[in-house]
């Protein structure tokens, strides 16, 4: 099912999506060198850097040789780290959303959350067709028009891999969570099962399912874990061994013996491992921090990835989302006190984790909602949104673009010594997402407290996000027309459609 895409289709397809974020032109490499592809030349919406590093916080052109020289950098783009032909786009769904998260089945489906409020609930979208068109599955409860849960705070959606199974997670009133199901892509959910709940507020929700023997139903332990609003009492967590149908008490969700001693109970994502182990983001007193469980979620080890990088204040503050790859290992990203999204990881369960590097592209001066999801081992792709101009200070009379697009930072080769990032923004300069000044540390629209990114079992990775611009707060779901697969062999990923603000329905 993977192939190349053909020369004549890109060659049509690149100018629609020409432009530049900084207004600059791009630059078009020797015909010899590694980044002279026979699908043309790199779009405008494209980049291929080395990362920045403590001592040289700035992305490198990885296609500049002088650049690259100039920071001792030995490139290596052979293997598992040569260059692939990428290029990013988005397509409309016509619903709206708010703090966008999505879900992919094997089947292919794509899942993403509809946000309705009170009294109509969350409602799932889904699309057969690789985001070309979308419809409601539900879940409906007494009539067409309404949910089963009638309201959710914090609409929230997740895959199971390891069973197929698609978990919608609700969080109604900041009090009481309920969590259902679907095992046939939203083609009919199970009742709303009341998950346990015993501080105020239950807030920031997430959950993530791994394989364990202590499980009843499906080989897997579910784990939720929410933030209690305190740092004293820290995140907490619950577990189901039955798929969902009923969950332990609230747990501490950090080491025992630093009770008391936790200084946020935020979180970002929870990600579950296919060796038993789950993990959750949640900055500790040092610094970014990743949280480790081994055991079903029972008990949990605190790691601070690093002391040099910190976390960004304000809205984001706590935000280090992780991931973990076919092979086990760990990845995170935040965004730090420069305003630009870091990322590390680690190779012994969260142990220990590598020198941060700093991972946005050439140009961009303000970042915000970092998400994160890994394929097969050492492949990673980082989401985020991210601003060029500030639209309030910048001269439109001299054609510059402002506002903020959505980025997608893809490394098939995290682990070598100068790892190749090829990131694309998937909407045009002349089409942001949002023009609200410093929208990445605010909420801002259908930009909430969180975006998503996901990879599709061919390996093609798919960001959930939010058009605002035009006040709508449309769900928008971008991605790769072509680029490298993070699944299976190296190749090229089959050519999917133009997509952008045409796209829009709302």
């Amino acid at each position: 099912m993977r192939g190349v895409a053909t020369l004549l289709a890109l060659l049509i397809i690149a100018p629609a999506i020409s432009g530049c974020f900084g207004g600059e032109n791009k630059v078009t490499p020797d015909e010899e060198g590694s980044f002279s592809f026979e699908q043309g030349d790199i779009p405008a919406t494209t980049w291929y850097h080395y990362p920045g590093t403590v001592s040289s916080p700035f992305a490198i052109d990885a296609t500049d040789a002088a650049a690259v020289a100039a920071a001792n950098i030995t490139a290596n783009l052979s293997g598992a780290n040569a260059p692939f032909f990428a290029q990013g786009t988005y397509y409309g769904t016509g619903w709206d959303t708010f703090e966008p998260t999505i879900g992919i089945t094997g089947s292919g489906a794509i899942f993403f959350t509809n946000y309705n409020g009170l009294g109509d609930g969350t409602h799932i979208i889904r699309s057969r067709d690789q985001g070309q068109t979308w419809e409601d599955v539900g879940p409906f409860g007494m009539s067409d028009d309404q949910g089963q849960t009638p309201n959710s705070n914090d609409p929230y959606l997740y895959v199971d891999k390891f069973n197929d199974k698609l978990v919608k997670f609700d969080m109604h009133a900041l009090t009481a969570m309920f969590v259902e199901y679907s095992n046939d892509d939203g083609e009919t959910w199970s009742v709303p099962f009341p998950v346990e709940g015993y501080y105020a507020p239950q807030d920031h929700q997430s959950i993530a399912s791994m394989p364990h023997e202590n499980a009843i139903v499906g080989n897997v332990v579910y784990v939720y874990c929410i933030n209690t609003g305190s740092p004293a009492l820290g995140a907490q967590c619950s577990r189901s061994l039955d798929g969902g149908h009923t969950w332990d008490a609230q747990q501490l969700g950090f080491p025992t013996e630093s009770f008391g001693n936790q200084c946020s109970g935020l979180h970002g994502h929870v990600a579950g491992g296919s060796d038993g182990s789950i993990y959750r983001g949640n900055p500790s007193c040092e610094g970014p921090a990743v949280y480790a469980s081994h055991d079903g979620g029972y008990s949990w080890s605190e790691h601070t990835i690093t002391t040099e990088v910190g976390m960004r204040q304000g809205w984001h503050s706590h935000e280090v989302a992780t991931a973990v790859d076919e092979g086990g290992n760990v990845h995170a990203t935040w965004i730090s006190t420069d305003m630009m999204p870091w990322y590390s990881y680690s190779r012994d369960k969260g142990v220990s984790w590598s020198n941060p590097v700093m991972v946005a592209v050439p140009g961009v001066k303000e970042t915000g909602f970092p998400t994160i999801f890994a394929g097969d081992e050492g492949r990673v792709v980082i989401g985020y949104i991210g601003e060029v101009n500030d639209c309030e200070n910048t001269n439109n009379t001299t054609g510059d673009y402002c506002g903020w697009g959505g980025y997608m930072a893809i490394m098939t080769d995290a682990f070598a010594d100068a790892p190749l990032i090829t990131s694309v923004v998937v909407n045009l300069p002349e089409d942001p997402l949002d023009i609200t000044s410093d929208c990445g540390n605010v909420r801002c629209g259908g930009f909430g407290d969180f975006i998503d990114v996901e990879l599709d079992d061919e390996g093609r990775p798919w960001i959930a996000l939010a058009h605002n611009a035009a006040g709508t707060e449309e769900a928008v779901i971008g991605t790769l027309m072509t680029g490298p697969s993070l699944y299976g062999e190296f190749v090229q990923l089959p050519l999917l459609p133009a997509g952008g603000n045409s796209t829009l329905k709302m």
